[in-house]
Order: C-alpha cells, then sequence, then structure tokens
C-alpha cells in the first residue's frame, strides 16, 4: 500500500486543510465558552499556534526537546501540541489522573522541558513534584488567576498560556523563517510523541510513536473507513493523551477536514450531543453499555403497552438488520414494521445523540456483541476498531459496509497480523488486507503484528523494547485472538487468562461480559487461577441498586468497602445464577461479594484506560478473596 504521496508529518496535516481542502474562514474547532458554542476558524488557530512556535524558540527548545501536558481536552490542547510538533519537539502527555509520583518519573523518564498545565488542581500536583525534576524550565498554566495558587518557590519559571501566546504574537516575524525552516526538516521518521503507558503491572512505558507511525495509520484508516467527508462534526470527549483519541478524532479531522467539537465533561456529554449534533463519535465499551442500559431502563419501565411497544420494535429492528446482513432485501412488511418502529422508539433514541450520527467507532477494549448488536438493531452503526498505545493505534477496524459483531474488524492496509500459539511459537497464519476472505477462521493464540503501526519502542528501555518486538519485526500484542469471518475477534489479555486448579483455561474478558448482561451489576473482576473454581469481585449498577431498595446516597459512601446485605447478595446472586447458565461450568462464578464503590485510579486499582489492574486488586483485597474460597457458594 503506498502513501508516499500522503502528508507524512502531524503539522503537515493541518497546512494541507488550508491549502486543499478550506479556506483560512472555516471553522476548524467548537468549544462551550460559558453558555455558547463558539467556533474558531483555522487562520485563528493557525495564528496562535505560530505564536506558540515562536516562544517555544525564543525560549531554547530545539528538535527533539520533550514538552508535556497534562491538560482536558480543548483549543489550548492544540495549539500547544501543533506549535511543539511543527519545530520538532515531542509531545508527553501526561493522564490528569496520575499520581504525583508517577507523573514525577514521566517528568524525569522523558526530560521534559516544560509542562502545560490545565486547571488549579493539576497546577498544584505539578508544583508540588516540579522541583524534583530538574529539566523542567517552565510549568505553563492555562487558566487565569494561577498566582494565587503557587504557595511555595519554584525552580522552574511560571508563565502562563495567554502570556506566552501574546508575547509569541510579538516574536512571530523574527521567527516565521526558523517555523518554517522547522516544519520542513521534520523526517517522518522522527519522533512525534511519547505516550506513556501506565499498563496492569509495572513501571510506566514510554512508547516512542514517529510522524510516519501516526500519519500512517490515518491513511490506512481512512482507506478502512471511506464514509469519513469534510463536512463532518466530530465530538472529542475521551482524554487526548490517550492515542485512541489522538488519531481517531484529531489526526483523522486534520487529515480530512472536520470539525472538531470538544465536550464541556462526560457528565455533560448527553447534553453537548444534543447541541452539537455530531456526525461522528469515538466511544469506549462501557459508555455504550451504559446507554443501552438507560435506553433499555427507559423504554421498559412501567411496562404495559409502552413496554411493549419498545420490546417488539427491538424485535423488528434485529429482523431488519439481520435481514440486510445476509445480503438480502426486507420485504414490504418488515419495511413497514421497521418504518414504524422508526417512527415510535428509534427516532426518539437518536434525537439524544443529535439525530445526525452516520457512525460510532468503539475502541480502547472489547465491545460485547450484544451492546453492539443492540445499537445495530436501532440502526445506529457502531464500529469496533482494535489496537494499542505501541501501534499507533489501529490494526483492525470493522468496514461500514460489512460488519461482524463481536469481533474488531479487517486489518487495515500496509500491515500484516499473526496468531502465534502462545507455548510453540508457532505462527497459525498471518493474514493482511488484501488476503481478507470473509469466511475464513484461525486457531486461537497470541496476535502479533508487524508493518508501519509498529512503535520505535519504549523510550530508555532496550531490552523491554527487545521482549515486545521480536528478532523478524513482530510486535507481540500480549493480546488473545483469532480470525473469525476474516475480521480480529480479541478473546483475552495474555496476562489476564487465569489457569485453574485442574490446568482448565479461563479468559476473563468473555466471562466477565457474559454477567454484565445483567442491568444489576456494572463491573466484573474474576479470580481463580490456580484456584477450584471461579469467584468475583462484583460492581453493582449504582442506579439499579437504589431503586430496588430504595438506597440513598450515603449508602454508597459508607466506610465499609463490601456490601454483606443479605438481599442485596441474594438478587445479584438471581442473576449470576440465570447467566451462568450460558458458560461452561469451570467458568460459572461460584461465590462472590458486593464492592461498594467501583475500582478507581485514585485508588491504583485500574489503569486510565479503565483496565484493572489485576495484581494489585488480588494483594489490596487477598483477605477478602481468601474468605470467597471458604464460604458456602452465593451463586450456585
Amino acid at each position: 500500500m503506498n502513501f508516499e504521496n500522503k502528508v507524512s508529518t502531524v503539522p503537515g496535516f493541518i497546512r494541507n486543510i488550508v491549502v486543499n481542502i478550506h479556506p483560512e474562514t472555516h471553522p476548524f474547532l467548537s468549544h462551550k465558552v460559558k453558555d455558547t458554542w463558539v467556533d474558531i476558524t483555522y487562520k485563528e488557530a493557525i495564528e496562535k499556534i505560530d505564536a506558540i512556535s515562536a516562544w517555544l524558540l525564543h525560549i531554547g527548545i530545539q528538535k527533539g526537546d520533550k514538552l508535556a501536558l497534562i491538560i482536558e481536552n480543548g483549543p489550548d490542547y492544540i495549539y500547544y501540541d501543533q506549535a511543539l510538533q511543527q519545530i520538532g519537539a515531542v509531545n508527553t502527555s501526561i493522564y490528569p489522573t496520575l499520581s504525583e509520583a508517577d507523573m514525577e518519573y514521566i517528568l524525569n523518564d522523558s526530560g521534559a522541558r516544560t509542562i502545560l498545565v490545565g486547571n488549579p488542581f493539576l497546577f498544584k500536583k505539578v508544583l508540588k513534584i516540579a522541583n524534583n525534576c530538574p529539566a523542567l524550565i517552565r510549568v505553563i498554566p492555562a487558566f487565569d488567576d494561577h498566582e494565587k495558587h503557587i504557595n511555595s518557590a519554584v525552580n522552574a519559571n511560571i508563565v502562563s498560556l495567554k502570556q506566552v501566546a501574546e508575547e509569541g504574537l510579538t516574536l512571530i516575524d523574527q521567527y516565521r523563517s526558523a517555523i518554517t525552516t522547522s516544519r520542513e526538516a521534520i523526517l517522518p521518521s522522527d519522533l512525534s510523541c511519547l505516550i506513556y503507558t501506565s499498563g496492569t503491572t509495572g513501571i510506566p512505558k514510554g512508547v516512542m510513536l514517529t510522524h510516519y507511525n501516526l500519519t500512517t495509520n490515518v491513511w490506512a484508516s481512512l482507506i478502512q473507513i471511506t464514509v469519513v467527508d469534510k463536512d463532518d462534526v466530530f465530538l472529542s470527549f475521551l482524554p487526548l493523551s490517550h492515542v485512541f483519541e489522538r488519531t481517531a478524532t484529531y489526526h483523522i479531522c486534520l487529515a480530512v477536514g472536520c470539525k472538531i467539537a470538544f465536550a464541556q465533561s462526560l457528565d455533560l456529554l448527553a447534553r453537548n450531543m444534543g447541541e452539537v449534533r455530531p456526525t461522528v463519535m469515538n466511544c469506549v465499551p462501557r459508555l455504550l453499555e451504559r446507554i443501552q442500559d438507560r435506553a433499555m431502563k427507559s423504554g421498559t419501565a412501567g411496562g404495559g403497552f409502552k413496554a411493549k411497544i419498545f420490546t417488539w420494535s427491538l424485535g423488528i429492528g434485529r429482523k431488519f438488520r439481520e435481514t440486510n446482513e445476509a445480503g438480502k432485501t426486507p420485504g414490504i412488511v418488515l419495511s413497514v414494521q421497521n418504518r414504524i418502529a422508526e417512527k415510535l422508539v428509534f427516532n426518539k433514541i437518536k434525537e439524544k445523540t443529535g439525530g445526525r450520527l452516520k457512525f460510532m467507532i468503539s475502541g480502547g477494549g472489547a465491545l460485547p456483541k450484544n451492546v453492539g448488536e443492540f445499537f445495530g438493531d436501532l440502526g445506529i452503526k457502531v464500529l469496533e476498531g482494535y489496537g494499542l498505545t505501541e501501534t499507533s493505534p489501529v490494526m483492525s477496524v470493522n468496514e461500514q459496509d460489512r460488519q461482524v459483531y463481536g469481533t474488531a474488524g479487517r486489518v487495515i492496509p500496509g500491515i500484516e497480523v499473526g496468531i502465534q500459539n502462545i507455548d510453540t511459537k508457532q505462527i497459525y497464519t498471518i493474514q493482511t488486507h488484501e488476503s481478507f476472505k470473509p469466511d475464513f477462521q484461525s486457531e486461537e493464540g497470541e496476535i502479533i503484528v508487524r508493518g508501519h503501526c509498529v512503535m520505535k519502542g519504549y523510550w530508555n528501555k532496550p531490552e523491554e523494547t527487545a521482549v515486545a518486538i521480536d528478532a523478524d519485526g513482530w510486535f507481540h500484542t500480549g493480546d488473545i485472538g483469532r480470525f473469525y469471518k476474516g475480521n480480529i475477534q480479541i478473546t483475552d489479555r495474555l496476562k489476564n487468562m487465569l489457569v485453574n486448579a485442574y490446568g482448565k483455561n479461563v479468559y476473563p474478558t468473555p466471562v466477565e461480559n457474559t454477567y454484565l448482561k445483567s442491568p444489576k451489576i456494572e463491573g466484573v473482576f474474576l479470580i481463580g487461577d490456580k484456584r477450584e473454581h471461579i469467584t468475583a469481585i462484583i460492581i453493582p449498577n449504582k442506579e439499579s441498586l437504589q431503586e430496588q431498595f430504595n438506597l440513598k446516597e450515603e449508602f454508597f459512601e459508607r466506610p465499609e468497602v463490601f456490601i454483606d446485605d443479605k438481599e442485596i447478595n441474594q438478587w445479584i446472586g438471581q442473576d449470576i445464577r440465570k447467566l451462568s447458565n450460558e458458560l461452561a461450568k469451570f467458568e460459572r462464578i461460584k461465590a462472590f461479594k458486593v464492592k461498594r464503590k467501583p475500582f478507581s485510579m485514585e485508588d491504583g486499582e485500574i489503569t486510565p484506560t479503565l483496565k484493572a489492574k489485576r495484581k494489585v486488586i488480588e494483594k489490596k483485597y487477598a483477605d477478602v478473596i481468601d474468605e470467597l474460597y471458604l464460604q458456602e457458594t452465593e451463586a450456585d
């Protein structure tokens, strides 16, 4: 696959837009200021970007310097990133939820020279560790009145982003030629960003992604999803510190010329969807599960005729979808019934998303098959993709016109994906975009990949790099999967695999997804490695629990970590027993404990991408887990 004639550096994207796609006066970004959505044109953005670049050059920033960002999504992230990218510096984004210790480690490991800080809370955290980071020369708060939050001496200079932009404007003429020269000197092989993966074990590792990695991943993804166009509006709410949102929203929009609107927060996302009326959104499986839960609850609440219409409509939607997916034309009766279902039920749900969604892309974890099918029944296309930070990230994504629910789609152009035997290391199959066959199925094993998407390596960690990328150039994902109907299907993480006392392999993700079908259950953490049977820590669905038992907020604020109420445990146990029938006997939950609050990043129990840290959780709750294997089974 030839990408040679495409833009091959990140700062090349925006310049290509104003030359070949949109006039400078066209809206590029949109964000809410007080109660009003404000558009920012390409011309306004480029002026701000160039001003920041001029200032950075003025303070001595050079090609290859690492510049950190710890800031929420918004125009300031884009300005600063584009400004540093076009002078050859390296974006080192930090998740806002990380601990001070992790922040300090990343700043020192990367040798970050500056850090852009998004709000007073994060600013205070940065100030606590700034003096422990000798390479840090500037702390740049992106908010007003930062002075009142400084209560101790800091070695690094503190200057607001507003001041940076104002001073930079006076420096543009002086540095305009240097900015152009710097931008044109960037090679596709140069480092564009360091993204630190916290992982479920070990210290953070800085993934080195080049301009070639990122830009080629965009062009390959656009070959796979052909329906993105320059008039699309993306609503961005997933963190730009994560490579999924950076590639699948930010860089895709830069390549095509789409408008990016920034959601105010996750809490206000539903309102923002109605206001912005996006045509495309990237999301994570858990959000889609919550939308499904709420839609089901709203549609069936109170029973009666309304609930019957809702259930009937979903059934018609399913028949209509399955007929189309089988390559058949729905008959007149089914088509009329589907139009009625659209009018009575589906359109009302779609209106809550703004009513213009062409599709959503789900990433960051496996999407349960039933969730994808639910949205498909409504006529809302959810395309599941797959990849890792180390793969830029996209390795595969479902095609618009050939979707297989429960899979992560076809391999993107320009890469090879193999399935390798975990024990013998035999490669069962190697598939490419061109080798796709809709009836192909392979054996299960570790997913490996090589090609343009694979990272340059881990920063300062040659040994870990050598383990991850073998001598033949294969990156070992650590994910277990297979090819099903020509698409990649993820089974689980290799490190997550449980081997019970009888030698049976249990992959937690599909088992957990089975129990997550219950509207009573928000999360499941499976236990059972080297044990005779499976147990679990259950996170209840808070809304369902409150409604069923008339619980007040104080109940969830109690200091006891687990809920021992017999009625609540029996209520959840009913669904666990019922859903266990869908699983093999050795996969079924035999006992469980109900946790009062979800696992949290603050407590170090999950990663910023919401993956459970298995070793941390098992160690932290070891006594409780041991009790599960002593008590009578709850779910038998």
